[in-house]
């Protein structure tokens, strides 16, 4: 074989290896690590859409919670493992844009090692109140927070959380005053505004959508670009005239170097699903918008948010629980 007809098959060889890949993956179960704990509103999001992943392309996802440290457990882990298509971190902000910025060393890189498959969703903060808070909108409750400032007391799920820093950007573009009280989670936080502890906290809607309904909190604006149809009637900060987006996302990412032919499997399989009647409504009904979008844009999307919070951070001097 001439010199010229080997490089021809071996070049051949080699277009054939992802074609191969492709036509052979899944091969076996895929694992999802999720860094959170069971049952909280990122499972209400993501585990549906798990479950139609894995009878889209034949094979089981391994549903793997490992909360601890903020996220940063699950995302280690994914980060060393090996970038063969079977192992995803399902990214949220503390894992891609809140370690980043709160931490000296989270002990991985959000943007060197991984790879972005898509955004699956948005979810945008809501800002509720205990009923016994004086305020029915997002404009009585400023003027009752200037007519009296550090009197209200506003929970979060934990410095450096999306609530407290859309509460942080708020407080500063409204100049009022309040104290922020922290806690370990989006469970005690909204315990602390039913019993009245505590008056206010923003988070996202499936954290206390049967307490709105029922009446035991109320809720005063949604913190999004655009009304959430689980709640209709209630207007976007901007609406009011406080122009503020602070929202959650949910996506997914695998390590880096994983083979591209595995990354467009699964983002193709998961935007299909996005696009379906019955998901883009259960999503509604959660308080999220379905995404989609390309691993580029969501690599994009990722580095906005990074910019948007990196100075709400480090000008409020924010630290880590």
């Amino acid at each position: 074989m001439s010199c010229t007809r080997l490089v021809l098959a071996v070049l051949l060889v080699a277009a054939s290896i992802p074609q191969a890949f492709a036509q052979a993956y899944p091969n076996k179960p895929v694992r999802w690590i999720i860094p959170y704990a069971p049952g909280g509103g990122t499972d209400v999001i993501v585990r549906p859409i798990a479950t139609k992943l894995g009878q889209a392309i034949g094979q089981n996802i391994v549903y793997d919670n490992r909360g601890g440290a903020a996220g940063m457990v699950a995302a280690r882990a994914v980060a060393k493992a090996a970038p063969d298509g079977y192992t995803y971190l399902v990214a949220v902000g503390n894992t891609h844009v809140f370690s980043t910025l709160l931490y000296d060393n989270p002990g991985f890189d959000p943007i060197r090692d991984f790879s972005p498959v898509t955004n699956m969703a948005i979810i945008p903060n809501v800002l509720v109140a205990n009923p016994g808070l004086p305020a029915s909108n997002l404009r009585e409750l400023v003027a009752y927070a200037k007519a009296n400032p550090g009197r209200i007391n506003w929970a979060s799920s934990g410095n450096g959380s999306g609530g407290h820093l859309g509460m942080m950007l708020f407080v500063r573009n409204t100049g009022i005053e309040v104290l922020h009280v922290p806690f370990k989670g989006a469970g005690l936080a909204t315990t602390s505004v039913l019993t009245g502890e505590t008056d206010l906290l923003l988070s996202i809607t499936g954290a206390f959508l049967s307490q709105i309904t029922s009446g035991k909190l109320k809720v005063l604006g949604v913190a999004a670009s655009k009304r959430l149809e689980v709640l209709p009637d209630v207007p976007t900060f901007a609406e009011a005239g406080f122009p503020l987006e602070s929202t959650s996302f949910i996506g997914l990412v695998a390590p880096a170097r994983t083979p591209q032919p595995a990354i467009a499997r699964m983002h193709d399989e998961i935007t299909k699903i996005l696009k379906t009647p019955d998901e883009i409504k259960r999503l509604a009904d959660n308080g999220a918008f379905p995404v989609g979008d390309t691993p580029a844009q969501f690599a994009a999307f990722l580095k906005r948010e990074v910019a948007t919070w990196e100075p709400v951070i480090k000008n409020s001097n924010i630290k880590p629980d």
